[in-house]
């Protein structure tokens, strides 16, 4: 595998790590996530850099196969450039719903 995509992956899984760390100490609540600022920016810049990740592997080899690829640098573009319209239900629905299953493709292709 490139070298260039395997620190992409790693930058990946280290995102979705920095994702988890955040709620070690305390049960995931989407109320408590709402109201603290610090986590919800810290995690919408997680997502940011997963999803430039991903168009960067695809940009390197747009054969690689990630499950969503393109929805996730569509968030990322959506987080980036469009910060005023993002939901805090979007992004709770995807560390709840979709980093398990991205961690676990990742880890697999690595």
């Amino acid at each position: 595998m490139d070298s260039e995509i395997k620190t992409w992956l790693y930058d990946i899984l280290q995102s979705i790590s920095e994702i988890e760390s955040y709620f070690e100490d305390r049960p995931k609540h989407f109320d408590e996530y709402t109201t603290d600022i610090r986590t919800k920016r810290a995690v919408e810049r997680d997502i940011e850099i997963i999803g430039e990740a991903v168009n960067r592997i695809l940009k390197k080899d747009n054969n690689f196969e990630i499950v969503n690829a393109q929805k996730i640098i569509g968030t990322r573009n959506r987080i980036a450039h469009g910060y005023d319209k993002i939901s805090d239900d979007l992004i709770w629905s995807i560390v709840i719903n979709h980093l398990p299953k991205l961690k676990e493709e990742i880890l697999g292709l690595m």
